[in-house]
């Protein structure tokens, strides 16, 4: 008897997954689109902020006791990076987890730890757009940050998106998602109106206290290099603690599902 024909196989090899670096940009790409097309975080992360410099700036022209536009554009960056960072990727995140969703993507390739970067680089991502909007126009209505602290700004901006970004995954991660969305609306308003983000705190006596706070950490990270062009070592440091101090708890407290 003649022997059998052998038979090829012709199963397909399954798809190898994309490197990491790869998985995490293009999950921080996506995250920072659907951010971008939806209306409510639109409102909060862009909008009311541009409302908010066009409003104080129009106010200083009548009274000298809101500060000028030197004073409140940073402050009002500020501001915009506490929404992206804190609020909406607190509010998404929170949903993401009482939906089940985290628990899905975290089994992916992608992974706990790149859905976590892939956030944090969407609302890098997210904050470039309101740099480019918020600092355009105030530019337009005649800011003139110092160019020599333009590389210190950057770095409020970058340590400013860590600490509250990890704050916002904190809460997110530990209380349901209604109260997330609670917690961080009126945390942000807060923190905006009375916070020392956008107005100057007085920091003299006991008021040197609020320089502890992440909010009036920020906006000096910001606005001292914008008015003179040095250093902002103290709020730097500040941001720095919260931002180490958010991870470690939320590495520890935060819940999946």
């Amino acid at each position: 008897m003649s022997p059998q024909p052998s038979r090829t196989s012709t199963t397909t090899p399954a798809p190898l997954a994309a490197p990491a670096h790869r998985r995490v940009l293009a999950h921080g790409l996506y995250e920072a689109r659907l951010t971008l097309r939806n209306g409510e975080q639109l409102l909060v992360s862009l909008i009311l902020p541009l409302l908010v410099l066009i409003g104080l700036h129009r106010a200083h022209s009548i009274t000298e006791i809101i500060p000028d536009i030197q004073t409140v554009a940073p402050g009002v960056l500020a501001l915009a990076v506490m929404a992206s960072a804190f609020t909406g990727a607190g509010i998404a995140t929170g949903f993401e987890r009482q939906y089940r969703v985290l628990a899905f993507l975290s089994t992916t390739p992608l992974g706990s730890a790149g859905l976590i970067l892939g956030k944090a680089l969407a609302v890098l991502c997210v904050i470039l757009v309101q740099v480019l909007v918020l600092g355009g126009t105030a530019l337009a209505l005649g800011w003139a940050p110092k160019p020599s602290g333009l590389l210190w700004l950057v770095c409020g901006l970058v340590l400013g998106a860590a600490a509250f970004t990890a704050l916002g995954l904190l809460i997110a991660g530990t209380v349901r998602a209604e109260a997330t969305l609670a917690v961080t609306n009126v945390t942000w308003v807060l923190m905006g109106a009375a916070g020392g983000a956008v107005i100057p705190l007085n920091y003299e006596g006991a008021g040197a206290l609020l320089r502890g706070l992440p909010s009036a950490a920020l906006g000096e990270a910001l606005r001292e290099p914008a008015l003179t062009g040095r250093l902002p070592a103290l709020p730097l440091l500040i941001l720095t603690a919260w931002a180490v101090s958010a991870v470690l708890l939320a590495r520890r407290f935060f819940r999946w599902t």
